[in-house]
């Protein structure tokens, strides 16, 4: 339990480590919200002045004049809105980065990475967070700017005011604070009673021949109906505190108004004009009662969610990285191998303990500076292999090592793994092709004009608009993003480069050059094959048939398995021009 709290105090840590990262960004907001908030000061002495000096008086150019300075202050208001806005996303990016980080970060050091469903989750909770962080961000910055202004003009308008403002409004602030803890206790637990709802549900989906098939309708129902009724219990608790909402702001934000109104003849008495009563009332209803609005809903719905969330993402993050929070042991130094030659020693591996195993007591050996092709039929292992030599994946008995190093201990900048599906970030080109780590290569232009060429890459640098274009993962073709990631390993140190798949999106002839050049550029390389050509490129083939390898060069293959001849004879090599 103390653990918990600890990795909660250490998530919410998060959020003020992103606020004060960068002092003169919030400046910005600052100078900003004070422009965004003009109108709040403005608005009490607008209307009061063009009462008071203008229309009342027969001057309507002096109060028309006065309204036009107000809806200049509502223009300032909208431009500065604006710049906020893009202040507090600035701010927001970070905040995910960090929180993504940490989470992935943490999910791996506890050995999770097979756990890909529990990486999903926790990113979609991230993306979450990021969304309520910057809403809270936004809703109370704006709240304090607003409240301060409308102190301030009701201070030099009508002080006498300010006694029947304040008060409730202070009695409605404090009722919605006051409930917080529980909105947020009610929010976390209506949270885990639809994800448990949604496991059971997806669960009985994936189940439904099954549970037919056993005759296990009625207890299977019985239990999804326990599960729906305890989720409708939490959405009725999360209500009944939700109410409390509505009594802080009609407290707080309409109290104020029927007391002006009652105190009227008091005010009149006092020496008020009715323009200053109305200025007061315009301060009330125009800006005082929807901060406190903006504030309830923002801070009863954004500001719950996002400590329901980082509840959640602290609670399903045994080890969220050192920078905030204790790990639950050190993390496991990276090793820089000496050599990049791959040796697996009767290496066993399954998805699940009731699984039968996709490798089984494998013994390969890659020499440093081998071209070993993967092939065989769908399912027999390929990308499993690939995983367990990369490191991604660890073996169930057995050992992966890469120049002795345990395969999942590797200084990532030993090894680069490049899957079917290449992975392409918002950001320039540049950016995409640098980040692996290249940036301290020496001569780093030059180098990555040479992987783009070699590669094959140049016709697509210049049709993308050169390095400093900004892509659009969603605009690419997956051929046009596999080449990306193949620069994107060409250009690094590693040693040791696997491709999986990697040029499956590819035209024959820019495979070949793809493959050529990486053979060419030293180091180990493994290719799990897509076509017939790959293979033929290699100086061995490894054979996957379940959990059978056979392992040769091409001749020997088609000589000795009936398997790889097979594939050989459907494998139609197609003509590179």
């Amino acid at each position: 339990m103390k653990a918990l709290v600890r990795r909660r105090q250490a998530a919410r840590g998060v959020f003020w480590r992103a606020l004060g990262r960068e002092p003169r960004r919030l400046a910005a907001i600052g100078f900003w919200s004070v422009l965004e908030a003009a109108p709040a000061f403005l608005i009490g002495h607008a209307v009061a002045r063009a009462i008071e000096d203008g229309f009342a008086r027969a001057e309507p150019a002096t109060g028309l004049a006065w309204l036009a300075a107000l809806g200049v202050a509502w223009l300032v208001g909208a431009v500065a809105a604006r710049q906020v806005v893009l202040g507090v996303a600035a701010v927001a990016e970070p905040f995910r980065d960090d929180l993504l980080t940490h989470v992935v970060e943490g999910t791996l050091n506890r050995g999770a990475s097979r756990d890909s469903a529990a990486v999903a989750r926790a990113t979609l909770q991230v993306e979450l967070a990021r969304d309520a962080f910057a809403a809270v961000v936004t809703t109370v910055r704006g709240f304090v700017f607003t409240v301060a202004g409308v102190v301030l003009g009701l201070a030099t308008l009508a002080p006498q005011a300010l006694a029947l403002v304040l008060p409730p409004f202070a009695i409605g602030l404090g009722l919605f604070l006051a409930s917080l803890p529980a909105l947020a206790r009610r929010q976390r637990a209506f949270l885990l009673a639809d994800e448990r709802l949604a496991d059971e549900m997806t669960a009985t989906a994936g189940g439904l021949r099954d549970i037919e098939a056993c005759g296990l309708r009625e207890p299977v129902a019985a239990r999804l109906d326990r599960q729906v009724r305890a989720q409708a219990a939490a959405a009725r608790a999360l209500a009944r505190v939700t109410a409390a909402r509505t009594a802080a702001l009609a407290v707080g934000g309409w109290l104020p108004v029927v007391l002006v109104l009652a105190g009227t003849p008091r005010l009149l008495d006092g020496g008020l004009g009715p323009g200053v009563i109305a200025g007061t009332l315009a301060y009330v209803t125009q800006s005082l009662a929807p901060a406190l609005g903006g504030l309830v809903q923002g801070l009863g719905v954004s500001g719950i969610r996002l400590a329901a969330t980082l509840g959640r993402i602290a609670a399903s993050t045994p080890s969220i990285g050192p920078s905030i929070g204790p790990s639950i042991g050190p993390p496991r130094p990276r090793i820089r191998p000496s050599a990049c030659d791959v040796r697996l020693s009767a290496v066993t591996f399954a998805y699940g303990p009731h699984s039968a195993p996709v490798v089984d007591r494998l013994d390969l050996t890659i020499p440093e500076g081998d071209h070993l092709a993967v092939v065989g039929p769908s399912g027999a292992g390929k990308s499993t292999l690939a995983a367990l030599v990369s490191g991604m994946l660890q073996p169930d008995t057995g050992e992966a090592l890469v120049g002795g190093v345990p395969a999942d201990r590797l200084d990532p900048a030993a090894r680069v793994l490049i899957p079917q599906e290449a992975y392409v970030f918002r950001g320039t080109l540049m950016e995409n092709l640098i980040a692996l780590g290249t940036q301290d290569v020496p001569d780093l232009a030059g180098k990555l004009d040479e992987s783009v060429t070699a590669v094959g890459a140049r016709e697509l640098v210049d049709e993308l608009g050169g390095y400093e274009a900004r892509l659009d993962p969603a605009a690419l073709s997956a051929g046009q993003r596999q080449l990306i990631a193949l620069v994107r390993a060409y250009l690094t140190p590693a040693p040791l480069v696997i491709l999986d798949e990697a040029t499956c999106h590819l035209d024959p002839a820019a495979e070949a050059r793809a493959e050529t050049a990486f053979a060419r550029r030293g180091g180990t390389l493994v290719v799990v094959a897509h076509r017939l050509t790959s293979a033929l490129r290699a100086r061995r083939i490894l054979l996957m048939d379940g959990t059978r390898v056979t392992i040769g060069t091409h001749d020997e293959l088609i000589r000795t398995s009936p398997l790889y001849a097979d594939l050989a004879g459907h494998w139609h090599p197609e003509p590179v021009s």
